[in-house]
């Protein structure tokens, strides 16, 4: 008896398509669709159980340049799409690709409703804190007094905070990285597919045309150590060019402290994903000039949970009422219980 088949090795260039990417040159797109062509190999999922859907905007071109199948849907929509296939198609792979304006603009409604029903679905929220493909109008995470050419003279809108918002519509998994660190967005990318559940990763990325280096303290190597605090799981939070500084709580208030002879590496925060409380916290760690001394930006998995998911509780339910009333009757189920007879 002849061995089986074996499966073909994938590699990076089976999951590049032969069209042509068609960012502006130096997108921070081509980077995050780089790394997510690299690591879907080491997944073992065949392509054509993988599906990428998008909405409207520079991100939405993702599903073109992957070779699995995929769908370019509505603005803000892709969520609502994603969570009909996910629970038709529940052995499906589903990635959603969205960008800021697309999925927490338009689409936020579908967002959040998405991840409290907790769909095993990956979000992949580009954030480049503008709106790019209708060149440069401000976005639901542009800073206050941001100039653009829909706020001539300084935006008054008070922004999103995109994991926050995740966070309070219960996600299961929450996370941020950057196009510009390719190895950590890597290993992200893969905790996202680990999860079992609704995934939320924001990815800071570059809109070098309307609104460049939006993140540049982040991702600069002469600025990233003292700005970005890289979080893992069961370690103190520590950063600092010299690893010199940390994070620790003052009862509920994170200060960032310099280690030395008044607070050493055990007086620190560390880091716990599956802490509820403290991850409201973290999402919430951004520069601030009424806290006292310097607080990084954090990036890693802030938050982990378990909980059902919602296309498999609904397989589950649909079974359940087919062993104990048999098949259902649709035209009973559109009169409902109650009925008037005209005379």
């Amino acid at each position: 008896m002849s061995d089986p088949i074996a499966a073909p090795v994938l590699t990076a260039k089976d999951f590049a398509t032969d069209q042509e990417v068609r960012w502006c040159p130096g997108c921070g797109d081509y980077s995050i669709l780089a790394q997510v062509q690299k690591i879907m190999p080491g997944l073992g999922i065949p392509r054509e159980r993988i599906v990428i859907i998008s909405g409207i905007g520079c991100s939405s071109r993702f599903p073109y340049y992957m070779n699995t199948y995929g769908m370019h849907s509505i603005h803000g929509r892709a969520t609502a799409v994603a969570s009909g296939l996910k629970a038709a198609r529940p052995e499906l792979s589903v990635w959603i690709v969205t960008g800021d304006g697309d999925g927490l603009s338009i689409g936020g409604n579908h967002t959040i409703h998405l991840l409290r029903r907790n769909f095993d679905v990956n979000i992949l929220l580009f954030n480049n804190q503008i709106y790019g493909l209708t060149k440069g109008q401000y976005s639901p995470t542009s800073e206050t007094q941001k100039v653009t050419k829909s706020t001539p003279y300084g935006s008054i809108d008070h922004p999103f905070n995109p994991l926050a918002l995740a966070m309070g519509a219960d996600a299961t998994f929450v996370a941020r990285s950057m196009d510009r660190d390719p190895k950590h967005l890597q290993e992200i990318l893969i905790r996202c597919h680990q999860h079992k559940g609704a995934s939320f990763l924001e990815i800071y990325q570059n809109c070098n045309i309307f609104n460049d280096a939006a993140f540049e303290p982040f991702t600069e190597k002469t600025t990233k150590a003292d700005n970005a605090l890289l979080v893992e799981q069961g370690k103190p939070l520590v950063f600092g060019a010299q690893r010199d500084k940390g994070i620790r709580l003052d009862g509920l208030r994170p200060v960032a402290v310099t280690l030395g002879d008044q607070y050493s590496v055990d007086d620190l925060w560390v880091h716990d994903e599956k802490d509820f409380y403290k991850a409201q916290l973290l999402v919430r760690l951004f520069d601030d000039p009424r806290i006292d001394g310097h607080l990084p930006r954090p990036f890693g998995v802030f938050y982990q949970a378990e909980r059902p998911c919602y296309e498999e509780m609904m397989t589950l339910q649909v079974e359940e009422v087919i062993q104990s009333k048999g098949k259902g009757d649709l035209d009973k189920l559109l009169r409902g219980n109650e009925t008037w007879t005209i005379t």
